[in-house]
């Protein structure tokens, strides 16, 4: 398939996805947007390719041209310079037939008188300027000044982390600065049989049956969270975007990708201190869970945890990496791996819970529980501006690429999630 291909390809994968969205009349979802993104930079970068391939072919054809115009008109036979060999262009020009008999007519005597005025000699055609008496490739002013560099147009990034929480937690949008919820902090648990009354006023005397319903109790809280930005910017100049459009979009990836990482990280480790969110494992009133005999042990004691006491289902576990490993490596007596193995494929699960690793998570503790129950409200997703509107950068031509989101979060039930110690005493 070539490059023309590819971006028609590409473009109408974006076009499917977006025609979907339109008909069952909604936004397009995280996972589509990302693709649609991935599809348009793809394309953007094969239009790019295409164009660079137009102007390449293009001067290679007027190169060609000229020198074909050259040799076209060439002598067959050079005149020689000293000892038989091609002497310079200067030489070639003095001592051809054209200059002598011109030189002839003007000056007999072979000298030219200053007072003359006027003079114009006859064109003097020579082999493709393009020659040289002996090429080489390792001198660039000679065949090496050819050699054409292969731009592949490869960009290999130093690489992020793979991001998990935005497809665990809840997303929600906001039109406001501030974000409103109640969260249950005690739960009605009077309900008792009751039998029928048998007096109409009850004294408490022997026999009596008053058939008093029981009062139930129920504690709420409000809670107020507010919506918090994280922006990064970079300085470029405007040349240097100009010149190298990809260059753009490089940037603006790494900028959105950064903010995702930062986001991600706040999420889950967020102090709540100045402009930072309170993350998942800040937040008052997750439970934790007790180290009990081994590690596989305490992480089905959690899973109990989190249903008796969190009354909710667990929909993941996440650790870090390396404590992943860890339970990826355990063995039973007879060294075999608890967990299929390293030709074991599929989502991987301890307790029936799915396991998921995750590089902001601190090592050696866990986190299982309900993700559902912490909400994210988008304000303002994020987006990239660019402006000269900083310090001196309009008198230096340069600019400020500025990628900012604008969310807030709140874990609406804290104790749908209990912490795991991956080894005792931690």
């Amino acid at each position: 398939m070539n490059k023309r291909d590819e971006m028609r390809k590409a473009l109408l994968d974006a076009r499917a996805i977006a025609d979907l969205a339109e008909k069952e009349g909604r936004d397009f979802t995280a996972e589509e947007r990302e693709q649609v993104e991935k599809l348009l930079k793809a394309a953007r970068d094969l239009k790019a390719e295409l164009e660079e391939a137009k102007k390449d072919e293009a001067m290679r054809k007027e190169l060609l041209d000229l020198d074909a115009e050259f040799q076209a008109g060439a002598k067959k036979t050079p005149p020689a310079g000293k000892a038989g060999q091609i002497g310079t262009i200067g030489q070639r020009f003095v001592e051809s037939p054209e200059f002598k008999r011109w030189m002839e007519q003007v000056a007999p005597s072979g000298h030219v008188p200053e007072s003359t005025r006027g003079l114009n000699s006859p064109p003097v055609e020579f082999e493709s300027l393009l020659r040289k008496d002996l090429i080489t490739g390792v001198d660039d002013t000679s065949a090496g000044a050819f050699v054409e560099i292969d731009y592949t147009r490869i960009y290999e990034a130093l690489g992020r982390i793979p991001l998990i929480l935005r497809n665990l937690i809840s997303i929600r949008t906001t039109g406001s600065d501030l974000v409103h919820f109640v969260r249950q902090t005690v739960q009605v648990q009077e309900a008792a049989t009751v039998a029928e009354a048998n007096v109409t006023e009850y004294s408490g005397a022997t026999g009596e049956i008053s058939g008093e319903k029981p009062e139930g109790k129920v504690g709420l809280e409000p809670v107020t969270t507010p919506v918090k930005t994280i922006a990064v910017w970079v300085p470029a100049t405007k040349r240097a975007l100009s010149d190298a459009a990809q260059i753009r979009g490089i940037i603006d990836q790494e900028l959105r990708d950064d903010l995702d990482e930062e986001f991600e990280d706040q999420v889950l480790n967020g102090d709540g201190i100045g402009e930072n969110f309170t993350g998942i494992l800040n937040t008052a009133g997750i439970l934790a869970q007790a180290w009990d005999t081994d590690l596989l042990t305490t992480i089905r004691k959690a899973r109990t945890t989190v249903q008796v006491t969190g009354r909710a289902r667990p929909t993941a576990m996440i650790c870090h990496p390396n404590d992943a490993e860890t339970l990826d490596l355990l063995k039973d007596e007879d060294g075999r791996f608890y967990f299929g193995g390293p030709i074991d494929g599929g989502v991987q699960r301890v307790w029936r819970v799915p396991l998921v690793e995750c590089q902001t998570m601190t090592e050696g503790v866990g986190l299982m529980g309900d993700f559902r129950k912490c909400v994210v409200w988008d304000r303002e997703q994020a987006n990239i501006q660019v402006s000269d509107s900083h310090a001196d950068f309009f008198i230096r031509n340069m600019i400020a690429i500025l990628a900012e989101l604008r969310a807030a979060m709140g874990v609406i039930r804290p104790s749908a999630f209990v912490e795991v110690p991956f080894e005792s005493g931690s």
